[in-house]
This record gives C-alpha cells, sequence and structure tokens, in this order.
C-alpha cells in the first residue's frame, strides 16, 4: 500500500490507474480505524479494481465546544489496518492540503434543508463542514465508487444529496453498520467509554429494536418515541432524540403512511455522545 501526503501524489497514483482502465472506490475516513471502518474498504474492493482510504481529522465539521482537539489520532496503526485490508492508497493530509487558503476561507458547500434537522439543528455548521470536506476529497481522488456507513445515517443522505446535486458522476454506497456483541454500534467515540458504560450503551440498538416492534404494531409515533426517551434515560443516558422519520428524508411520518420509515437516536453516555439507527420497514 502506498501513503501519500499531498493532492499531486495522489493524482498521479489515480491518473496511472485510469491509463490502464481501473475503476475506483473511495473510503473517506477521520482515521483510529475500527472493524465497521475495515468492512466500508472490504465493501469498496467488490466494487473497483483499486481503493483509496483517506485519513483526515476535518476541523470544518466540529462545532466549538466538540472533540477535535481530542480525537483520537492513531495514524500508524490506521496504516497498518488498511494494508492487511487490500488498501491500494491512503491519502493522509495535512489541514493545509484541504484548506490551502487556511479553514476561516475556505470555499463552503451547504446542502440545504436535509443538513438542517436532528444533527444539523443541534451541531450548527457540522453538515456545512462534512460537504465541504467530501466534496474537496471527490475531486482530488475523483472515484467512480464511494463507500459510507449507514450508521451516520443523515451524513449519508447529505453526501447522497451532495453528488447528485452537483451531478458529480460517483456511485455512492451505504454499509451495513457493524456492531460490538451487545449490539452498540462501532465508533472511535465508543473509546470514550468505560467497560461499563459500554456495556449500557447496548440500550440504543435495543431501544431501536423495540421502537421498530411497535411500530409495527401500529403504535403512535408520539408514544413510541416518549417510551424510547424513558428507558434510554433510565438506563443513564442523556437523549438529545429518539425520534422516527421518513428514511428518504428525515421529514416527519404521517400517522397514515408508515411506508419507509427510520428510527434514529442520538444520545450521550459518559464522555460519550452516540448516535445509531433502524429502518423500520427495510
Amino acid at each position: 500500500m502506498d501513503v501519500v501526503h499531498t493532492a499531486a501524489d495522489l493524482r498521479a497514483s489515480v491518473s496511472a490507474w485510469r491509463r490502464e482502465g481501473a475503476r475506483v472506490a473511495f473510503v473517506p475516513t477521520m482515521g483510529n480505524l475500527h472493524a465497521g471502518h475495515l468492512s466500508l474498504v472490504e465493501l469498496a474492493r467488490k466494487h473497483a479494481h483499486k481503493v483509496v482510504a483517506s485519513v483526515f481529522v476535518n476541523p470544518t465539521q466540529f462545532g466549538p465546544n466538540e472533540d477535535f482537539a481530542s480525537y483520537p489520532r492513531t495514524l500508524d496503526a490506521d496504516r497498518a489496518s488498511l494494508a492487511a485490508h487490500d488498501c491500494d492508497v491512503l491519502f493522509a493530509p495535512g489541514v493545509d492540503e484541504i484548506y490551502p487558503f487556511g479553514v476561516s476561507e475556505s470555499v463552503r458547500v451547504d446542502v440545504p434543508k436535509i443538513s438542517e434537522v436532528l444533527e444539523g439543528e443541534l451541531r450548527p455548521g457540522h453538515f456545512t463542514g462534512v460537504a465541504t470536506v467530501v466534496t474537496k476529497l471527490f475531486n482530488l481522488v475523483q472515484p467512480d465508487v464511494a463507500v459510507f456507513g449507514q450508521k451516520d445515517y443523515q451524513q449519508l443522505l447529505v453526501v447522497r444529496r451532495m453528488t447528485m446535486d452537483l451531478r458529480l458522476p460517483i456511485d455512492i454506497i451505504a454499509a451495513p453498520t457493524r456492531r460490538e456483541s451487545n449490539g452498540l454500534a462501532m465508533s472511535s467515540r465508543n473509546q470514550y467509554l468505560s467497560s461499563g458504560e459500554r456495556e449500557r450503551a447496548g440500550v440504543i440498538h435495543r431501544v431501536l429494536c423495540a421502537m421498530r416492534e411497535q411500530w409495527d404494531a401500529g403504535r403512535s409515533i408520539a408514544a413510541i418515541e416518549s417510551d424510547a426517551r424513558l428507558v434510554l434515560e433510565a438506563a443513564g443516558s442523556v437523549p438529545d432524540y429518539a425520534t422516527i422519520r421518513r428514511a428518504a428524508d428525515l421529514s416527519a411520518p404521517g400517522q397514515s403512511d408508515r411506508r419507509g420509515a427510520i428510527a434514529l437516536i442520538a444520545t450521550r453516555i459518559g464522555r460519550a455522545r452516540l448516535i445509531d439507527n433502524l429502518l423500520l420497514d427495510p
């Protein structure tokens, strides 16, 4: 596996593949890789001849009181993991390579409406940062395929909308959420949890499964959401939301139209803010 740090070196690698007629897949990450990330690389390999993964902790998607400074950076371990999973190129740029005029003077990409609810409402500017950095990375890699995890469901929708709106010739593939043995969705932020908190965090997936059972039984949306919050709170977490939305655009579903819905949770346990989701009628 090659490791490159500049746009010029990355483009040289991809251009050489293109001359050979290779199909290219891309997996963007912020590093501190776990089995969930590596499953994205494995899925990317099934859709392309060559795979590029990036490791870049993007400052523009962190709020002023969030964990940008303390976000775990483990590039040496990430390099070894990616090499072991048949990645062809690791792109690990510095901030100046992605934001050559500085973060504050960067071009910004905004995806209206779908970025403004749930995570977007609670973390203003977060999805502008995501859309901006993904657009920049797409422009550098120019992949045929890009793979994103379904755990970050709203991010997946934002990237899909942005890709369609900008008419980028990239197939966006959603990878299933990988889980711990207790159902907890794998996340780099899980390492903020103590062993007791990690076990307790299994309540998130249990609540999502209960929401789906209640949905199938015809309970009202308000009752399902209320019960979900109560169970999360009783388990010692502090929920930001436990909600049911339309999977296509995260708008509120009608009680009579129960097709294409998804349950989403964001809650805090100890130092960690954790998100997860479950399609209610996959």
